[in-house]
């Protein structure tokens, strides 16, 4: 017999619980032990190309010119893609942000922000393409912390970046959120002790091991199908449908097995590329 105890909300068995104690078989565990799961860069075909991507080496800088002829020239290299190869976002703002980030347009706004994409016969075909293109940068004016970033006299990012509801006089802040309830004020007074400190911490980053990863064809019949890394392949097709203006019915995402992401494979980089 069961028994469910409501109070708790758990099952349970003569034995005790049903699933906590036990060990349940894992569905993908025979195929990751055996090595038969495949991982994004495990995908292969026939006639594949291989895409590396050229990233700034400033964290805040103008690009003022991108040459590629070398690059285009060197025998294997089948495509090159920059910021200018994207769809017009028109006065959408926040789509140009978007796109800004796949693809850096006008500025570089963190070292390693992606500048320009290349498709050749194979990966060191296209990392030497890499070091054969011609960037001139302006390097500009960065800050590496929040509240530097918030100063009056910090370099702006985005020129048309204005929150309204934020009335400080900087133009760094993305967005602005304010929860009140109950009296702040009468709570310190009427406290016995108020201790106020400072927390300085470092930028953290998800520790997965498998790097983001994908491969995609863009078929004759308009059809784009995609093989990624990814925690969201829908999130993925509708992303990409906005960035590059295609019919979201004409994308299709295969995820593949996952070597980890914790929230950092939701988010597309690679893929419009």
């Amino acid at each position: 017999m069961t028994n469910r105890n409501y109070e708790h909300n758990v099952v349970l068995t003569k034995g005790g619980y049903d699933v906590i104690g036990t060990r349940p078989i894992r569905p993908d565990g025979a195929d990751k032990v055996t090595g038969r799961a495949l991982y994004g860069a495990d995908f292969s075909t026939v006639g594949l190309l291989h895409g590396k991507t050229l990233r700034s080496p400033h964290a805040h800088a103008r690009i003022k010119s991108i040459d590629t002829k070398e690059a285009e020239s060197l025998y294997g290299v089948k495509a090159i893609a920059t910021a200018a190869d994207m769809p017009s976002a028109g006065d959408d703002i926040g789509l140009k942000r978007r796109r800004q980030n796949i693809l850096a347009s006008g500025k570089t706004l963190y070292k390693g922000h992606a500048i320009i994409g290349v498709a050749a016969t194979s990966a060191h075909v296209a990392e030497q393409a890499l070091s054969l293109i011609k960037v001139d940068y302006e390097v500009l004016p960065s800050v590496t912390t929040a509240p530097d970033a918030m100063a009056e006299s910090a370099p702006n990012l985005h020129d048309d970046l204005y929150v309204e509801e934020y009335h400080g006089d900087s133009k760094n802040v993305g967005e602005y959120l304010r929860h009140e309830l109950g009296d702040v004020e009468d709570a310190f007074s009427s406290a016995d002790v108020v201790v106020e400190r400072d927390f300085h911490m470092k930028t953290v980053h998800q520790g997965y091991i498998e790097p983001h990863n994908v491969t995609a064809l863009w078929n004759k019949d308009d059809r784009i199908h995609i093989w990624t890394s990814t925690q969201g392949s829908f999130a993925v097709r509708t992303d990409v449908s906005e960035l590059l203006s295609h019919d979201e019915s004409k994308i299709r995402v295969i995820p593949m097995e996952i070597g980890g992401g914790f929230g950092g494979k939701i988010n597309v980089y690679e893929e419009p590329v």
